[in-house]
């Protein structure tokens, strides 16, 4: 068998393509590739063919947060701290709401839902790939809620040491 390799795409199903559409191009930067009644629009960040899908959903019913299903959606940003910050600012003032803001040691996130309830993780890389695997299987506990202030300097750099928030060095 092939090695599967990454996440080709995702498929959301929304009550309303069009405010899905505004929500992913509008917000997130996506572009749209297709858009047509059915199945829906197709939605990309530009290095292929389509990262996401947005389809009517067939009725209103929502699963409850943490019912079985998906949990959210995850997009790496490039560069890190700063940048990550950077998009923070941008789409907080494009009325974007940030429900938590995690660091995991070895990716720094922060979460906000689609207009449908979708969980929607923006995040960047600590850790070169094969570091972060590492850290991840031998990490004890889990990620640590952060504010700006305990991993960005009074200039907006970024504190040096991805582990400052799990190793204690930050008080």
């Amino acid at each position: 068998m092939a090695r599967i390799e990454r996440v080709g795409h995702v498929v959301l199903y929304v009550t309303d393509v069009a405010k899905a559409v505004d929500f992913y191009r509008d917000k997130l930067g996506m572009e749209v590739v297709r858009w047509t009644e059915r199945p829906g629009a197709f939605m990309s960040f530009g290095r292929q063919h389509h990262d996401i899908g947005l389809f009517t959903a067939r009725n209103d019913e929502r699963a409850s947060a943490g019912a079985p299903g998906l949990s959210h959606v995850a997009f790496v940003i490039e560069g890190g701290t700063e940048e990550l910050k950077a998009t923070f600012d941008d789409l907080s003032g494009r009325g974007v709401e940030f429900i938590e803001m995690i660091d995991y040691g070895y990716t720094r996130s922060m979460y906000c839902n689609d207009p449908d309830g979708n969980r929607i993780e923006l995040y960047c890389e600590l850790l070169e790939p094969l570091a972060g695997k590492r850290f991840l299987a031998s990490r004890s506990g889990v990620g640590k809620k952060f504010k700006w202030e305990e991993v960005l300097e009074s200039d907006g750099s970024a504190l040096p040491g991805a582990f400052a928030l799990h190793t204690g060095a930050l008080g």
